[in-house]
């Protein structure tokens, strides 16, 4: 099993001047560390997760220059967006921004999308917020776009809400045949038959409805004769481990305990979000012990896909 690094909060004491250095830091020693991937959240305001007290007006990265930023500072981690939504921009510049990112990266660059969500974003800034089902119908046509932009075929795309006159898009990716596709959420009409259709990889998230999303998606593939084998099964959860154990805190031990659960569920990879603020003495721990131990897990479900590199 894989271990991904989450990135959702950027709120350290030392002020907004410390940022970037830190986050160099953190992307650095998280490569170091053996991380498999830098995933943060696309969202422009801090949002609401779980039961943590967070503020919109807590300091928050824009996606795509955060991971340019880290391209820089690394040189195997993989690098993509948990997720993008696909609302945020129009679909030809978001495939023009990945495939930039996959060039100067070396090909490391995946698209992480999804449908969308947080409507205080869009109406803050101005961004339209159309109804769920239309943000489907954009997802899917986004999806297509990307296929056609990577293919190398310049020609017209016209769909029900996107038309462009010609798919042009030099350098073409660095990843082969194109980089790989993550599709965000567990709806199980209208997500999980794009991943099935679409994607190279799902992102979940961790609970007690994971067998069920699992076995809807396992439905999905064989709905279109795809092998379920072939989609990277990736879960989003929260791994306070820390060095030194509070009531909010758990021991790497136990840590373990879980990944080998969702091991046996047949997950091959963990997007974990680590106690917070992110510190450098956390990544290292990770390095230490969990990394090494994850990737020893194997399960008992199916023969995970490789997530190597060609």
């Amino acid at each position: 099993m894989l271990v991904g690094l989450h990135l959702t909060r950027f709120n350290w004491p030392d002020g907004d001047a410390a940022i970037g250095p830190r986050v160099a830091q953190i992307v650095g020693k998280a490569e170091e560390a053996g991380f498999a991937g830098v995933w943060p959240m696309d969202h422009f305001f801090q949002i609401p997760m779980g039961d943590q007290h967070r503020r919109a007006e807590e300091p928050m990265l824009e996606s795509y220059a955060l991971l340019a930023f880290a391209a820089a500072a690394t040189k195997r981690i993989d690098l993509g967006t948990l997720v993008t939504g696909v609302s945020y921009r129009h679909p030809g510049v978001l495939i023009k921004t990945v495939t930039t990112l996959d060039v100067l990266s070396g090909g490391r660059a995946w698209l992480g999308i999804g449908a969308a969500w947080h409507e205080r974003e869009h109406l803050g800034l101005g961004v339209p917020f159309p109804p769920l089902a239309e943000r489907f119908e954009r997802l899917e046509e986004t999806l297509q776009i990307a296929l056609q932009m990577w293919s190398g075929e310049v020609g017209p795309y016209v769909g029900k809400h996107y038309q462009l006159a010609e798919t042009l898009c030099q350098p073409l990716p660095l990843s082969w045949p194109r980089p790989r596709i993550l599709i965000g959420g567990g709806g199980e009409q209208k997500t999980l038959r794009l991943v099935a259709r679409y994607a190279d990889a799902c992102n979940l998230f961790d609970g007690p409805q994971l067998p069920h999303k699992l076995a809807v998606l396992r439905e999905r593939c064989d709905e279109i004769s795809r092998p379920y084998q072939e989609i990277v099964k990736t879960v989003t959860l929260q791994l306070p481990v820390a060095l030194e154990a509070t009531s909010e805190t758990i021991e790497p031990h136990e840590a373990l305990e879980r990944l080998g659960q969702l091991a046996d569920l047949g997950i091959d990879q963990v997007m974990v979000i680590v106690q917070e603020p992110l510190e450098l003495a956390t990544i290292e721990l990770f390095g230490d012990r969990i990394i090494p131990e994850a990737a020893r897990l194997t399960g008992r479900a199916d023969d995970p896909p490789t997530l190597s590199r060609p």
